[in-house]
C-alpha cells in the first residue's frame, strides 16, 4: 500500500511585482493525484505542518533561488502552536526563515485567536514572514487582521469589483506597514484595476499558471498611461523590491562566484548575520573582476567573502523612491550600479532595488506629470493635486487646502483684452510657485483658479505674497479671493470631502469686498474671516455658518 506522499505532487505559481514586472517570490502549492489531501490537513493539523515542510522541500529540489509562500491552516498554527519542524527543515535546506513567508489561510472561525496570535508571534521572531491570504472570499474578521499585522495581504480577485474596498484594504495595509497584493487575476483588466486601486503585487493565470517548473519569465500587461497606485509624487520602495541574493557572513568567496556565475540575473549578493541583517555588499561585476585575474580564483576562493564586499547601502521599507536615489548619490560613482538594501524596522533584509527601475519609473511619472501640466501657468492640474490629498489623508497629517482666484476675471479680460488676462494668471502662478517653494503643491485648475496644498504654518507666508501686494491688468487695479480649510486627521475621507468642506468658503471669500481670505476647519461650524473688509494683515475676525451651509 501506498504512501499518500507517493501521489502527492508540488506545483509552483510566481507573485508578481505589478510596477517592475519582475518575479518576486513563488508560491508552493500541493497538488496530490488522488485523494482529497487539503481536506484531510484542514481537519489534521500534524498533516497540515507536514504538508508545509514537504512544500519547502519540494521548492529546494528545484534549486530556486527566490523567496517562497507556503501554505498553512489558521487552525494549524493555533493548534501546533508554530511549527517548529518548519524551522529546523528550512536551515536544513540552506534557506533563510526571511526568505519564507507563510500564507496564513482561512478558515480563521472557531480558531482561538490568542493562540493564533502567539503562534504568529513566534514564528516572527524565528525571522519568517506573514501573510493574510484570502482575504474578501474568507471569514478574517477585521479585527484579527489588524491584530495580526501581516507583512502582506493576499485579496481576492472578486474585490477588483468592488474598488472602494480595495482601496480601502491598501488605505489599511499602509497604517499596518503591510502590502496589498491581489489573487486569481486572469484578464488584463483585472490587472488594470489591481494597479488602479493600489496593489502592489498579484498573481494570476494571467501572469503564470502554477507548473511542476518554477516559471522565471511571466507575462505582464504593459501598464496604460492613466494607470495610478501609490501617488506620483513619492512612490514607495516597497514597489520596487527584488529578491536578495543573500548568504551568510561566512560564505566564502567561491561560494558567492557559485552563485552568481549560476543566476546570471543576480546583480550582486548580500552577506547578512545570523539575524539576516546585512553586513556586506558584493557587487558583481567588481567581484568577478578580481577572481578573473591571472591569480584571482587561487587568492580568493577560499577565503571569506566579506573580503571583496563593501559597507551595504541600505534603506528602510517606508522610504520612497526619491530617498532611495539620496542614499545612492552619496559615495562613489563606481557603486551607483550597486544594489540597495532593503531592510524592515529590525534591520532584516527583505529585498532589494535596483537603480534602473527607480529612474525607469520616476522619469515616466514625470513625463506624465509634465503631460498634464497647465500650458499657460507650466503649473500641474487638479489631479496632481488631489492625488497628493488622498496621500496626505492616508498619512494622518493635518493639512490646509486653499482655493485661489482673481475677482471678477471675466471684467478684467472684457475691459484689458484676454492678452492681458493671461499675463495676469502667469503672475498670479508665479507669485504662488515662489511663495510655498518647497514648502507646498501649488496647482492651475484652469481658469484663474488655483488649487494650494500646504501645512498651516505655510499659509502666512503665501497669504502676503499673493493678498497682501496689488495686482493690477493694464493698469486696471484686481483683487484676489482665497478660501482655505484646514483638515485634521479624521475631519475628511478623501480629495472629494475636502472639496466639499471647501465649497461654502469659497462662496464666502467671494462675497467679501476686496482683497478677502477666509479659513475654516472641516467638521466644524463658522469659518475665520482673516482678510476683507474692516480687516488688515494683522487682524482677523470670526464668523458663524451662514443658514443653508
Amino acid at each position: 500500500m501506498h504512501s499518500w506522499t507517493d501521489t502527492l505532487r508540488f506545483a509552483f505559481q510566481p507573485v508578481v511585482n505589478l510596477r517592475t514586472g519582475a518575479v518576486t517570490a513563488l508560491e508552493t502549492l500541493a497538488r496530490p493525484e488522488t485523494g482529497d489531501i487539503l481536506a484531510e490537513a484542514r481537519r489534521d493539523p500534524e498533516l497540515d505542518g507536514m504538508l508545509t515542510v514537504l512544500a519547502l522541500r519540494a521548492a529546494t529540489r528545484k534549486e530556486t533561488m527566490l523567496p517562497l509562500h507556503l501554505n498553512v491552516f489558521a487552525a494549524t498554527l493555533a493548534d501546533l502552536g508554530g511549527l517548529t519542524p518548519l524551522h529546523d527543515a528550512v536551515r536544513s535546506a540552506g534557506r533563510m526563515p526571511w526568505e519564507v513567508t507563510l500564507d496564513v489561510v482561512p478558515p480563521y472561525t472557531h480558531v482561538p485567536q490568542r493562540a493564533l496570535l502567539e503562534a504568529v508571534a513566534g514564528l516572527r521572531e524565528q525571522g519568517f514572514r506573514i501573510s493574510a491570504d484570502g482575504i474578501g472570499d474568507g471569514d478574517v474578521p477585521l479585527r484579527l487582521l489588524t491584530d495580526l499585522s501581516p507583512d502582506l495581504v493576499k485579496l481576492d480577485a472578486s474585490l477588483l469589483a468592488r474598488p472602494a474596498a480595495v482601496r480601502a484594504m491598501r488605505t489599511l495595509c499602509g497604517e499596518l506597514g503591510a502590502l496589498v497584493a491581489v489573487e486569481g487575476v486572469e484578464t488584463e483588466l483585472q490587472c488594470a484595476a489591481a494597479l488602479s486601486a493600489g496593489a502592489q503585487l498579484a498573481q494570476g493565470e494571467l501572469f503564470a499558471p502554477p507548473a511542476r517548473i518554477p516559471a522565471t519569465d511571466v507575462y505582464v500587461p504593459p501598464r496604460s498611461p492613466g494607470a495610478v497606485g501609490v501617488p506620483r509624487s513619492g512612490p514607495s520602495v516597497r514597489e520596487f523590491v527584488r529578491p536578495a541574493a543573500l548568504l551568510p557572513l561566512t560564505a566564502s568567496a567561491g561560494q558567492v562566484r557559485a552563485l552568481l556565475t549560476g543566476s546570471p540575473d543576480v546583480s550582486g549578493v548580500l552577506l547578512v548575520d545570523q539575524a539576516g541583517r546585512p553586513v556586506r555588499s558584493v557587487h558583481r561585476s567588481r567581484f568577478l573582476l578580481s577572481m578573473s585575474g591571472r591569480y584571482g580564483h587561487a587568492l580568493y576562493a577560499d577565503r571569506p567573502a566579506v573580503k571583496l564586499g563593501d559597507a551595504p547601502r541600505t534603506v528602510g521599507a517606508d522610504a520612497t523612491a526619491w530617498e532611495v536615489l539620496d542614499v545612492v548619490a552619496i559615495g562613489g560613482r563606481d557603486r551607483t550600479s550597486d544594489d540597495v538594501a532593503v531592510v524592515d524596522r529590525h534591520g532584516r533584509c527583505v529585498g532589494v532595488v535596483r537603480l534602473a527601475d527607480l529612474v525607469r519609473a520616476l522619469a515616466e511619472s514625470r513625463v506624465e506629470e509634465a503631460a498634464g501640466l497647465n500650458p499657460l501657468t507650466r503649473l500641474p492640474g487638479s489631479e496632481a493635486i488631489t492625488t497628493e490629498v488622498d496621500r496626505w489623508i492616508e498619512d494622518g497629517r493635518t493639512f490646509a487646502l486653499s482655493w485661489l482666484d482673481i475677482d471678477h476675471f471675466k471684467q478684467v479680460n472684457d475691459g484689458a483684452g484676454f492678452a492681458a488676462g493671461d499675463e495676469l494668471i502667469r503672475s498670479v502662478g508665479q507669485a504662488l510657485r515662489q511663495a510655498v517653494s518647497g514648502h507646498a503643491r501649488v496647482g492651475h485648475i484652469g481658469g484663474d483658479d488655483f488649487l494650494v496644498l500646504a501645512e498651516e504654518a505655510a499659509l502666512d507666508p503665501l497669504v502676503g505674497a499673493v493678498l497682501d501686494v496689488p495686482w493690477a491688468a493694464a493698469d486696471r487695479a484686481v483683487t484676489l479671493s482665497l478660501a482655505t480649510v484646514v483638515c485634521a486627521p479624521g475631519s475628511v475621507g478623501d480629495h472629494r470631502q475636502a472639496a466639499a468642506q471647501l465649497a461654502p468658503l469659497k462662496q464666502a471669500a467671494k462675497a467679501l469686498r476686496g482683497a478677502s481670505w477666509v479659513l475654516g476647519r472641516a467638521g466644524l461650524p463658522g469659518h475665520e474671516v482673516r482678510r476683507g473688509p474692516g480687516t488688515t494683515p494683522a487682524q482677523a475676525g470670526y464668523a458663524t455658518a451662514e443658514p443653508g451651509w
